[in-house]
């Protein structure tokens, strides 16, 4: 931690705690994830269009207010999630188990705007979500995804479908932009 200036004097920040009965670590994973959305999105130049439900098996759609070749103002729809599982983690992707239903829902082929499935990865510590000073916001987490179309299938006899989420698909600004130009350009992914 840094320390604060009081003045004339300097002064240690006290320990933050978070209260319990505050959010539970779900919902907090879950704002969390969505603030992180909209920073990226904003920093790209992108709004955010939030769901009432995720009920068609996504959480958000982000919309750029541009126009490509063949498309002015593409959009695509998010699956959303937010975890503390570093294990998940390979050296080549990240993995995640998705139920049965949502992940039907997600690689429909009849679906009309392009969905895609992001997961955040987040310090275990919630302490360590973000460091905010006078320098700056950062924060430890990094979020990958993938196309829904890239996902595969799912046997009838399954669940869940455990799939990979390539590290070279980090969700930032230039990942998000590149999003963009393959929808706005009509691209096959």
């Amino acid at each position: 931690m840094t320390e604060v200036d009081v003045g004339s004097r300097r002064q240690e920040p006290a320990e933050v705690r978070i209260p319990e009965d505050a959010l539970p670590i779900s919902a907090r994973q879950e704002q969390f994830s969505l603030a992180f959305i909209r920073l990226v999105a904003a920093a790209a130049g992108c709004s955010v269009k939030k769901h009432e439900t995720d009920y068609d098996g996504v959480d958000i759609t982000i919309v750029a207010s541009a126009e490509y070749s063949k498309f002015y103002c593409p959009e695509f729809d998010m699956q959303l999630k937010c975890t503390t599982q570093h294990r998940r983690l390979g050296a080549d992707h990240l993995t995640w188990s998705l139920e049965r239903e949502r992940f039907i829902k997600l690689v429909n082929p009849k679906r009309f705007i392009p969905a895609l499935l992001a997961v955040l990865l987040i310090p275990e510590n919630a302490d360590e979500l973000l460091d905010l000073s006078e320098a700056g916001l950062t924060s430890a987490s990094r979020m990958y995804w993938e196309y829904a179309a890239n996902l595969g299938g799912i046997d009838d006899d399954k669940a869940s479908k455990t799939v990979h989420l390539p590290r070279r698909n980090l969700f930032d600004v230039e990942g998000l932009h590149a999003i963009m130009r393959t929808i706005g350009e009509g691209e096959q992914w």
